[in-house]
């Protein structure tokens, strides 16, 4: 038999509530009461009381301590033994959790007053995930990656939980949208979550929705859209609004030869994230995709490419989009990113949210190659932005330099190379032609060295970048 004060919709055990701007969230829970007694002859039941005055509060307390954050608020009662409340201006932070208890008008020291809880829930941001199997995460390798306890994750199956890996795991599945088929494993979401709470001091609630396999037309919804409307379903189950979207996407895009047309539609993309939820600048995080493994293949070389120039120019041509690389780590299997690989991507988005959305002074944004110019028939000189220390290509031999040229008489690779602090200059076998273009860490395999900001970070992929002719009296 129901007995006391229940909890039936509202809030869950880790459940993180989306912070306002002004940093509060509103809560708001109901449930049923049942005033009840102990009974005289039988001490551990209980019987129905009919016709007496009940009251229900509830409370919201820390807790690590038990202290109220929000105090005893008394409920409306309304219909057959209902009763609702909303806290209204719950400050950011946690573990909070919900106690409810019930009085009586006359109480005569037997009748039952206990009432639901709910735990560890708190007031933070959440994030949704994003993209194919990387962004879900595959590795297998053993990292210590441990569970923070203001680190939750919305599983698939419609219940809020602390966050462990596996994160997109789908056991009890009830949003099978982007039901795996296979087991995903470790992820960079958790260490991005872990190093967001630790900095901000709230929890992070994380919302995985990619999608192995998946092709950016399964994500746009002119062109197909499902998994788009999978991850509204989950986001507006999870949470009232995102703070931000992880995105890591872009390898099905090779192998469907549609590289070309990824700018347009990924800025569509964002365009209808936006729309979706009201937020003219929801962020997006995005990762330049990663290094590949499979036998050498121009054309596919030339889609990564392609792909990765395109993440490459989205970060600058939108607004509150985000990229950092991902081509210099290593991998766990022929395509996806290992286990130690996922913690420095999940550093490198966590070091990127911190600045572009939560305004820290963060040094997070990769080099780029800014400018190349030809400074000889056969020589290009590369600047880089962004060098804080000094320009590192780990003094590989030209041969494994993941620079080409090309031009009307083809691909060109350099055979020598100096470098300064924020230069890198390249010399060919043979004299270039007129509009030649160069490509940089571009192939799947773009070999074992990116160069770097030594000390920071490497270099962003680009592809198809335009040999300029020296300005006259530059050195």
């Amino acid at each position: 038999m129901e007995f006391g004060v229940t909890i039936t919709s509202g809030a869950s055990n880790w459940q993180v509530f989306s912070r306002r701007a002004d940093g509060t969230a509103e809560i708001s829970v109901q449930g049923q009461y049942f005033p009840v007694r102990l009974s005289q002859e039988l001490p551990l039941s209980f019987t129905r009381i009919e016709g007496v005055s009940a009251i229900v509060k509830a409370r919201i307390a820390l807790e690590s301590t038990g202290e109220d954050v929000v105090p005893w608020t008394v409920c409306e009662l309304f219909g057959e033994n209902e009763w609702r409340v909303t806290f209204s201006h719950v400050p950011q932070g946690g573990l909070y959790r919900i106690e409810t208890y019930m009085e009586y008008t006359g109480w005569d020291g037997l009748s039952c007053t206990r009432g639901d809880m709910v735990h560890h829930i708190g007031v933070g941001d959440v994030y949704l995930i994003a993209g194919q199997s990387n962004a879900a995460g595959r590795a297998k390798g053993p990292v210590e990656d441990a569970p923070d306890l203001l680190v939750h994750v919305f599983r698939t199956s419609g219940v809020w939980d602390l966050g462990t890996h596996p994160l997109g795991e789908t056991t009890g599945a009830k949003f099978v949208g982007h039901y795996e088929n296979h087991n995903p494993g470790h992820s960079p979401w958790l260490a991005f979550g872990k190093r967001l709470a630790r900095e901000l001091g709230y929890p992070v609630g994380l919302v995985p929705c990619a999608y192995g396999g998946a092709p950016l037309r399964w994500w746009n919804p002119p062109e197909n859209g499902a998994l788009f409307q999978n991850l509204l379903a989950m986001s507006r189950a999870a949470c009232e609004q995102p703070k931000g979207v992880l995105w890591i996407q872009g390898e099905a895009e090779g192998y469907e030869q549609s590289a070309e047309t990824y700018l347009p539609r990924f800025k569509n993309l964002v365009k209808e994230l936006r729309k979706a939820f009201d937020a003219p600048a929801l962020p997006v995080l995005t990762v330049q995709i990663n290094r590949c493994y499979e036998a050498p293949n121009e054309a596919l070389d030339r889609q990564w490419g392609i792909v990765r120039e395109a993440q490459r120019q989205a970060a600058r041509e939108i607004p509150g989009v985000t990229v950092v690389p991902s081509a210099d780590l290593a991998a766990y299997d022929f395509i996806h990113n290992a286990a130690e690989s996922n913690l420095v991507i999940g550093e490198r988005c966590a070091r990127a949210a911190l600045a572009a959305v939560y305004g820290r002074p963060l040094d997070w944004e990769a080099p780029e190659v800014e400018k190349a110019e030809k400074t000889a028939p056969d020589t290009v000189r590369l600047t880089f932005s962004r060098i804080r220390n000094w320009l590192n290509p780990y003094e590989v031999p030209a041969a494994l330099l993941p620079f080409d040229a090309e031009d009307g008489a083809g691909l060109c690779h350099p055979v020598r190379y100096e470098v300064g602090r924020d230069t890198l200059t390249l010399s060919f076998p043979r004299p270039l032609q007129e509009k030649a273009v160069l490509h940089g860490a571009w192939r799947m395999y773009p070999g074992p060295a990116i160069p770097c900001d030594c000390m920071r970070m490497p270099m962003l992929s680009f592809y198809g970048l335009a040999i300029e002719e020296e300005e006259e009296g530059s050195t």
